[in-house]
């Protein structure tokens, strides 16, 4: 049985604001060391057995940045698909598992979220040898982490008999996030486990569960297939057919309804990294209980969390807290009070303010751009585009805009007009003109952009040609 990684990487992760925002969430950025989370789910891979190339299900919006980090680690994945809607893990399971089995009968599907920490790795791929035995002798096993303490944000498993040599039990029944009492006595108990959501199973015995349970899932998930295509590198599923997709996670669609569900104890340092509070349990502590990163000055602080992204961050005679700065947001809480930062971004959604979407640096296919100043009529952006890139061939209706080039070299089209600037040139462009910036040099292409006009929003783009194929 070949074994073939799939990873979810779908989250938002509104908790972990103001680092993780809609267009660049937690599992896109180093929160736990020099990787991003992604970059370290797929690393972790190397080593295990008979194991192919990964297939990642993403968020439509995110497909540039995870191709890009994929490279970035030398690993070529074996799809990329892109969800034009979320419809939770039973639906995107699904699908990657039909598409395992359109080229592999055999193939055992490993099923894991882009956004955990794992800090043991060989303890990792023993519990996964673990799991491949389960699989081997018919059962659809999901890994229970084995709790240090009564975590009242993870729904449990309960463990039933042993199922032969191994480790892997019987699963008794799954439970519901519980109460603190409830989380004391499962802990005491010794038989319950956190439900980890990272699964192992053949990809034909999963359909098949899944059409006995779920026959109109299975349906959708191969129509959205069948009508969808490529783009590029990614693979595209049809729009319609996946919206009309039932929306449930594996464990209420298949795995607490079958009769062979198994779950293999992992003792593997996880964590799901929900909040700011768990990058501070599993952070390293200075002498007062301090995580610190970034350029930090503290007085008489204990306990907390600090990090600083753009600029210096001094704190004197604090406890307990969470300091997260960003060029554009600061977040000041109580750690106890982590979980709540959701309410923040809550509030900026209702608000109609763009912080919980963007950071000031926005990246996109060809590089990426950041704000610098604004004000009334007026926007002046830092764009670096990459080596060999271009922007697409566009207009604006309400904006003109002049060019400086900082470094690099750029090739501009400007109507009929194609004219080459290097370091310390300028050029304007018009109001209505058709126009491109292209990085035809070896280096990356940096220039500064001011923006003049009555509206001076994204939205306002035509796009004639665009190799990325974007709308």
């Amino acid at each position: 049985m070949s074994l073939y990684p799939v990873i979810l990487s779908g989250g938002s992760g509104t908790r972990l604001w103001p680092m993780s925002r809609a267009a660049l969430p937690k599992q896109l950025l180093p929160l736990a060391g020099d990787q991003t989370m992604v970059q370290d789910t797929l690393l972790r891979l190397r080593g295990l057995p008979d194991c192919g190339a990964p297939l990642v299900v993403c968020n439509n919006d995110h497909r540039f940045l995870i191709a890009e980090q994929m490279r970035e680690i030398d690993v070529t994945p074996k799809a990329i698909f892109l969800e034009p809607v979320g419809r939770n893990t039973a639906p995107a399971a699904a699908v990657a598992a039909l598409r395992l089995l359109a080229d592999d009968p055999e193939a055992v599907m490993l099923l894991l979220p882009a956004d955990h920490l794992i800090r043991d790795v060989p303890a990792f791929h023993a519990t996964i040898a673990e799991g491949m035995q389960a699989v081997a002798n018919g059962h659809l096993v999901t890994f229970g982490i084995v709790p240090d303490s009564p975590e009242t944000g993870y729904g449990y498993i309960q463990r039933g008999e042993l199922l032969g040599s191994g480790t892997a039990r019987r699963v008794a029944r799954f439970v519901e996030k519980p109460n603190r009492e409830k989380a004391e006595a499962f802990l005491a108990s010794g038989d319950y486990f956190w439900n980890s959501g990272m699964f192992l199973f053949r990809c034909a015995q999963f359909i098949d569960e899944l059409k006995a349970f779920r026959p109109d899932m299975v349906a959708a998930c191969e129509a959205a297939l069948k009508t969808g295509g490529s783009d590029l590198d990614f693979c595209r599923l049809g729009k319609a057919e996946f919206e009309a997709c039932p929306s449930d996670s594996i464990d209420y669609a298949v795995m607490e309804r079958t009769t062979h569900a198994a779950v293999v104890p992992a003792d593997i340092g996880w964590n799901d990294i929900g909040a700011w509070s768990a990058l501070w349990d599993v952070g390293g502590k200075d002498a007062a209980g301090n995580v610190v990163r970034g350029d930090v000055d503290l007085i008489d602080v204990k306990n907390s969390l600090v990090r600083a992204e753009s600029r210096m961050v001094a704190a004197i005679g604090v406890d307990n807290l969470v300091i997260v700065e960003t060029p554009d947001a600061v977040l000041v809480a109580d750690r106890s009070r982590a979980q709540d930062v959701k309410k923040v971004v809550d509030h900026l959604k209702a608000r109609g303010r763009s912080e919980h979407e963007f950071h000031t640096r926005v990246y996109r296919p060809w590089g990426w751009y950041e704000g610098i100043d604004a004000g009334d009529r007026f926007q002046v952006k830092r764009i670096m585009v990459k080596p060999g890139e271009k922007l697409s061939l566009q207009m604006h209706h309400h904006r003109a805009e002049h060019w400086i080039v900082v470094s690099g070299t750029a090739r501009v089209t400007c109507d009929d007009t194609v004219m080459m600037l290097s370091e310390n040139q300028s050029t304007y462009i018009p109001l209505g003109s058709t126009h491109r910036l292209e990085n035809p040099g070896k280096m990356p292409l940096h220039l500064i952009e001011v923006q003049s006009g009555s509206y001076l929003g994204e939205d306002d783009i035509v796009r004639f040609e665009d190799i990325y194929q974007r709308a």
